[in-house]
C-alpha cells in the first residue's frame, strides 16, 4: 500500500482548479457510467478541440474501466464521469460491454482484478 503524500514531497501539488470548473459547474454524467466500465477509443472518430482535462481522459481511456482513469489522471470520480459522458456523447469513445448475464465466473474475476491492478497503479 503506498504511503500518504507528505506535502513537503514535490509530488504533492494540491489541485488549483475546482472540480466543478473543470465539468463546468455540472455534477452528472449525461451517460450512466459504473465504476467498472470499459471504456475503447472509436477507431476513425475526429476530436474537436478539447479542454486539457477532457484530453487528458481520452489519452489514457483506451481499455480501462472508469475507476483505472480516474486514479490515472488523479481526477475525482464524478468529473471523470461527466467528462468520459462528454466524450461518450461526442462519439470519441465507447462502453464496451463487460457484464451481462451470460458472463461466466472467469471473466467476471478477470474484469475485478483488471480494475483492482488500475486501483493499486494509483
Amino acid at each position: 500500500m503506498t504511503p500518504p503524500l507528505d506535502p513537503e514531497d514535490e509530488d504533492y501539488r494540491p489541485r488549483l482548479i475546482r472540480s466543478y470548473t473543470i465539468t463546468a459547474g455540472r455534477t452528472a454524467a449525461t451517460v450512466d457510467l459504473a465504476m467498472e466500465a470499459t471504456l475503447r477509443l472509436q477507431p476513425g472518430a475526429e476530436a474537436p478541440v478539447l479542454t486539457p482535462s477532457a484530453a487528458q481522459v481520452l489519452e489514457v481511456c483506451d481499455r480501462r474501466s472508469v475507476a483505472e482513469v480516474s486514479a490515472l489522471t488523479k481526477m475525482p470520480i464524478g468529473v471523470t464521469r461527466v467528462l468520459l459522458g462528454d466524450l461518450i456523447d461526442q462519439g470519441l469513445i465507447r462502453i464496451q460491454a463487460t457484464i451481462t448475464e451470460k458472463t461466466s465466473t472467469d471473466e467476471r474475476l478477470e474484469l475485478i482484478e483488471r480494475t483492482l491492478r488500475g486501483l493499486r497503479n494509483y
